[in-house]
């Protein structure tokens, strides 16, 4: 067997689910399910239950994950070590970050990365919160970048920031020309929140639940983005994080007006526990790390 059947395998098993194993490691189901099959010829033992759904692991499959986990982590291991010996200061690292982790910002990163690393490569893809976590859990990147982050059984959670959260409205919505708002200043308002299953439309509505304050949600997304462009249409309001809103306010598109009662989005780092950074990846850490960057 071979490093490339053991990553399948592991994937297949994190996943519950050969296709989706499969296309995690660049490879049809039908290979994905003959290599499966080679192993389990190999090791002279069933390892998975392939007529249940989803996929049941059977108790010799679920040793042969410790293996497989256990030899790629060593593997890491070996190959930070020789790129040590070998004095190189190259390599790459692969970031998941929510979408409102803004380009802008991830644009000021990647300069001072290459300023420290010039040799490095940087990959940053922008998903959902719950996948960001799968691919930080399923080693497909070194680093997430999420807000609300969670520790969890296989996934550490370091802090990296807080956000403060401000009203925004349209330049002409009543509230626009105010210095700063009361909770209740917003009560029966139009409100244009975020999709109910995301922690910050959980925390927003305990925020106002907290504060006695109940709002009109004419709609809900799951990206900022969107939220901006139908704020700018409408007549309804929003709390969004500040940091994300310094273009349109600076181009007048919106406004902000602060919140008497603060509230914050704390934003962190995640990573795979027992997690061998390589260089490069280290490197991008620190940087998140570094008050100063």
């Amino acid at each position: 067997m071979d490093l490339s059947q053991l990553q399948l395998f592991k994937d297949i098993y994190q996943t519950r689910s050969i296709s989706r194993g499969a296309s995690h490691n660049g490879v049809t189901q039908s290979a994905a399910s003959q290599t499966v099959q080679e192993l389990e010829k190999h090791l002279g033992t069933q390892l998975l239950d392939r007529s249940r759904r989803p996929l049941e692991i059977l108790p010799a499959g679920r040793l042969f994950y410790e293996f497989a986990r256990e030899s790629l982590r060593r593997h890491q291991d070996f190959l930070v070590h020789l790129e040590e010996l070998k004095g190189g200061l190259g390599g790459s690292v692969k970031v998941a970050a929510i979408y409102s982790v803004g380009i802008s910002e991830m644009s000021r990163l990647e300069e001072e990365f290459y300023r420290r690393l010039p040799t490095a490569q940087l990959e940053v893809s922008y998903l959902r919160p719950e996948k960001v976590y799968q691919a930080v859990l399923d080693e497909r990147v070194d680093l997430g970048l999420v807000s609300y982050p969670e520790t969890t059984r296989d996934v550490i959670a370091l802090p990296w920031r807080e956000e403060p959260m401000v009203v925004v409205c349209a330049p002409e919505h009543p509230l626009a020309q105010r210095g700063h708002v009361l909770p209740e200043d917003l009560e029966n308002m139009d409100f244009i929140g975020f999709d109910e299953d995301l922690p910050i439309s959980r925390d927003i509505e305990r925020f106002l639940r907290e504060q006695g304050v109940r709002v009109r949600v004419v709609m809900q997304f799951d990206n900022i983005q969107s939220m901006k462009e139908a704020l700018r249409l409408g007549h309804a309001v929003s709390i969004l994080p500040a940091p994300m809103l310094r273009e349109e306010v600076a181009d007048g598109r919106l406004q902000t007006v602060s919140l008497d009662c603060p509230l914050v989005r704390p934003l962190g780092i995640i990573h795979r526990r027992k997690k061998t950074f390589l260089r490069a990846a280290q490197v991008f850490l620190d940087l998140l790390r570094d008050p100063a960057a």
